[in-house]
Formats: structure tokens, C-alpha cells, sequence
């Protein structure tokens, strides 16, 4: 494939939706962490028991099936609403169809979680809002046997072939992805603002990383959310163009498209086989006579070779803070899941920034209060994910602009007329007190609160 053709195929696949009218639409994905209150590791058949039961409730039809015939994707079809597992059968994903009514969608999201709480409460299990499965060491951590995901815990794994070798460290739990929590949102994005939005929402990462952590790890103490440095330090951050933030400020879509080519495709699909090989940049991939990677033939992983192909480009995999979909969507994927009864404030913030764009981009743009000390966008992201906070920062003046910010989240919900201004009234407090869940949770920790606890309080609607 020629250069040209490339930048014609990005066009097509992430641009050309942005083209079309957009609407106010969210899609809001939630993951949750599933714990065996007994202290032992989830039993995966009581799991997959209670969603067939859930399927049957409420008239989901199957869409995914695991190497041993169990759903693992269902979806009511009325609604697009899906619930799933991501990477492990200790993660269950709650992916609401796009809606224009957050309050319609989160009594969505109670009707759905109430009913599996109370199957998965009958074994003394429990769904919880945590960004890290509090029991990740009990746990078995193993991949939900399927193509995709067998693949990507092979692919996590076999970064030992690279240590030493390439300018990046690699942290040892290759297995994060079954036991790390999300809470995701995909908001409509018109090319006009596209740069725009991007751009703004960058330099505001630093200001949600204090306000959403909720991912303890202890292996990491520093961080309060661990779970962006995990994807950061691993396979997937190989290529740094293929997470975390944007190192600088893009200045076209020209520009977007030529970074977009930067990122690296590391694997595909040939007769039904995923096969994962080294990360390359997309745009020396499609000049690759033959490329050498592995597949698993059902008992083993053998060595292969195949020619790249245009079709391929659908299976490059990015995990960006602000991820531009082929939906015409922008994906925010840098939050952790949130306590249950702040479940919508992740969608909430988000849609309503986006709603006041131009405000929000003024304020960011001027901000001295984190910006102007010599760090880049993404130093101060990183700091602001960890416990302690940079002895730079007056914390007034955080909390008072962390306070703005929400203040134009506000005025955006409320230009929208449907009363989801509510949702974010916890996050109010937490800028007032510059707190967050995992903060918290470590308080209550080191007070001799229990774990046990904070899974149950962490739990509530």
C-alpha cells in the first residue's frame, strides 16, 4: 500500500465519520471487578451461571462465545446495552447503548447491576467500584479462553523478549488487563472540533487524574492510579504513540493522520486465527513483503508468516487518554471505575466539557496553576496520579480551579435540560477536599477499616 493510500485509508476509517452531523450521544462502558467475599479465587462457573440467568431476565441474545461455548457477550438489541467480560471472567463490562439522557442510562445501569449483584450475592460474591480488583492476588487472573483475548495475554507476555533491548521499562504483572477496571466514554465529536477537543482534553488529564484515581496497587505504593501506568509499562506502550496521552499539541487533522500512522499494529487475523507479532509502526507495516508472527493452533504457538494487508489497518489497537474511534467518537479511556453511587460522574464531566468546549479550552490554556513550572502535560499526569502532590502546587488554588472545571461541566449539563448536573456533586466534594476514591480508601486503610469494607461501601447505588 502506497503512502497515499494509507493516509486515504485513515481518512476514511476515523475521519470521514466525523464529517457527518453528530449528535449529543453517549456511550458509557463501565467495568466491574467481581470478588469472592469468602476470600478464595472467583469460581468462573458461579460467574458465568449467574449472566446466563441475567441473558434469560432480561432478553439478551448471545453475541459471543467462549473456546468452551459459554457467552461471554450478550446485547439487547432494542438498546445496543451489552453486558460482557473484558479479559477475564473476574471482570464483567456493562456497555450502555448510546442515549442522550444520562439519567435514563444510569437507571439503566441499576436495573442491570441490581439484578446481578443479587445473583452473585446468593454465593457471597459482589460486584464492586474499584479500579483494581481488590482480591488481584487470590484470583487466578487467566484470560477469558477466546481468540482475542488468549491472544492479547500472549502478546502482554512476551515482553521479556525485549527487556534491555529498547528505551522503555517494563513492569512485571503482564496479567493487568484481567484484573484492571475502567469507566469509559464515548462522546460524538464533529471534524470542526476535533483537534479542538483533543487538544483541550489533554492538558486537562492532569486534573483527572486527581480527581478520579481509584486504582491502588501496592506493588506500586506511590500511585493512587496505577492503572495508566500499567498499560504504559507494557506491551502496549511499546510504541508510545499507542497510549497515554499526546505528547504536544496536534495542529491539524493532517497531523492527527500522520500520528495515526505513527502508532504500531501488532496483530491480525488469517482463516480465523488471531496471530500477534512485533509492534510495528503502521506506516512501515504496509511495506513489509512478509511479516513473522505467532498463532495458537489450539494446543500450541507456532511460528508463521504472511503478507500485510489494507484490511489489517482494522485491528491497530490503540489506548489513548482521548482514542479518536472509527464511530466518529472520541473515547476517554483514562478513568478508573468509580464507587457505584458515583458510577455517572465519569460520563457526566466528560459530556458536559464537551458541551462548553470553547470555555473549557480557554481555561486550560491559561492555567498556571499546574502548567507554567516547566512540566510537560504528560509529567504532570503522572504526578498527579500518585499519592503525594509536587511541592509546586498551591493546593488553594488547585482546588479553586479544579472547581472551575467543574463549574463549566456543570453549565454544559445544564444547557442539556435533563437535570444530570447531579452527577456530579461527588466530584464537587472531592475537588473542595483535593481527595479521590483511592485516597480515601487508604485513609480508611491505614484507620483500620478493612478491605472487606471498603468492597461493600465501594459497592453501594
Amino acid at each position: 500500500m502506497t503512502d497515499e493510500r494509507l493516509s486515504e485509508a485513515i481518512y476514511e476509517k476515523y475521519i470521514e465519520p466525523t464529517d457527518k452531523h453528530r449528535s449529543s450521544m453517549a456511550g458509557i462502558e463501565i467495568e466491574l471487578p467481581v470478588v469472592n467475599m469468602s476470600g478464595d479465587a472467583v469460581d468462573e462457573s458461579l460467574v458465568i451461571e449467574a449472566a446466563d440467568k441475567f441473558r434469560e431476565h432480561f432478553g439478551f441474545e448471545a453475541e459471543g462465545r467462549d473456546d468452551n461455548g459459554n457467552v461471554n457477550s450478550m446485547t439487547f438489541r432494542q438498546t445496543g446495552d451489552n453486558l460482557s467480560f473484558d479479559c477475564s471472567y473476574s471482570n464483567l463490562e456493562l456497555s450502555l447503548g448510546k442515549g442522550d439522557d444520562l439519567c435514563a442510562i444510569h437507571e439503566s445501569f441499576k436495573k442491570y447491576y441490581g439484578y446481578m449483584q443479587s445473583l452473585l450475592q446468593k454465593n457471597n460474591y459482589t460486584l464492586t467500584g474499584m479500579g483494581i480488583n481488590p482480591h488481584y492476588n487470590i484470583n487466578h487472573n487467566k484470560p477469558v479462553p477466546n481468540e482475542r483475548y488468549r491472544m492479547l495475554y500472549h502478546y502482554l507476555h512476551s515482553y521479556h523478549r525485549y527487556e534491555g533491548k529498547i528505551n522503555m521499562s517494563f513492569h512485571n504483572r503482564p496479567d493487568f488487563g484481567t484484573f484492571t477496571s475502567a469507566s469509559q466514554v464515548q462522546l460524538d465529536v464533529e471534524r470542526e472540533s476535533l483537534i479542538d477537543t483533543i487538544n483541550a482534553f489533554t492538558l486537562l488529564e492532569p486534573y483527572k487524574a486527581l480527581l478520579f484515581a481509584n486504582s491502588y496497587l501496592p506493588e506500586y505504593p506511590e500511585y493512587l492510579c496505577a492503572r495508566n501506568m500499567l498499560w504504559e509499562h507494557s506491551m502496549q506502550g511499546f510504541n508510545p504513540h499507542n497510549v497515554g496521552m499526546f505528547g504536544s499539541r496536534l495542529q491539524s487533522v493532517d497531523e492527527l493522520i500522520e500520528y495515526i500512522k505513527s502508532q504500531s499494529v501488532y496483530c491480525t487475523m488469517r482463516d480465523g486465527r488471531y496471530i500477534d507479532f512485533k509492534p510495528t509502526a503502521v506506516k512501515d507495516y504496509f511495506t513489509l513483503g512478509q511479516v513473522r508472527g505467532e498463532f495458537f493452533d489450539g494446543e500450541k504457538y507456532i511460528i508463521t508468516e504472511f503478507t500485510p494487508d489494507e484490511s489489517d489497518l482494522k485491528y491497530l489497537r490503540t489506548f489513548k487518554f482521548e482514542d479518536l474511534t472509527f464511530r466518529g467518537t472520541i473515547e476517554y479511556r483514562s478513568s478508573c471505575t468509580q464507587p457505584i453511587k458515583d458510577v455517572m460522574t465519569v460520563a457526566a464531566f466528560h459530556t458536559g466539557l464537551s458541551g462548553r468546549l470553547e470555555e473549557l479550552t480557554a481555561l486550560v490554556e491559561s492555567d498556571r496553576t499546574l502548567y507554567r513550572h516547566g512540566f510537560t502535560p504528560v509529567q504532570l499526569q503522572d504526578m498527579l496520579s500518585k499519592r503525594e502532590l509536587p511541592g509546586f502546587i498551591d493546593k488553594q488554588q488547585l482546588s479553586r480551579q479544579l472547581i472551575r472545571i467543574l463549574d463549566i461541566a456543570a453549565a454544559g449539563l445544564k444547557d442539556r435540560q435533563k437535570g444530570e448536573e447531579k452527577f456530579l456533586k461527588p466530584l464537587y466534594t472531592r475537588a473542595e477536599k483535593l481527595t479521590n476514591p483511592a485516597k480515601e480508601m487508604l485513609r480508611g486503610l491505614e484507620s483500620d477499616t478493612s478491605m472487606d469494607e471498603f468492597i461493600e461501601l465501594y459497592s453501594a447505588v
